[in-house]
């Protein structure tokens, strides 16, 4: 899978870096680089946390665009939600950032 350089505005980059200002979400996208795409169940107990934890930095991750998710049957009948890393490339400069800043939705907090 090659990366794509992505064209981000200022409320997309601070989605993606607050995504992946977490170290569960960073362990997350390396199992799912180094393992392959996998499940809810398998990938929590590979990670050591609960399913309702990697539930929700799962869809962090997703919200992001930093995860891909895909519903599919298993052989018994039971749903389950794969999901893999999206293929993303995200370039930063200083440059590049005060662009994406002039783009920015959020209200200043002062």
């Amino acid at each position: 899978m090659s990366a794509k350089k992505q064209s981000l505005n200022g409320d997309q980059l601070l989605a993606v870096l607050a995504a992946l200002a977490n170290p569960h979400r960073l362990r997350i996208i390396a199992a799912l680089v180094s393992g392959g795409r996998n499940y809810v169940s398998q990938l929590a107990r590979e990670l050591g946390i609960s399913r309702p934890l990697l539930h929700l930095h799962l869809q962090k991750l997703e919200d992001a665009g930093l995860v891909v998710s895909q519903m599919e049957l298993s052989h018994d009948g039971k749903a389950l939600n794969y999901f893999e890393p999206s293929s993303f490339l995200i370039e930063l400069s200083p440059a590049s950032i005060a662009e994406m800043a002039k783009t920015l939705q959020v209200p200043n907090e002062q």
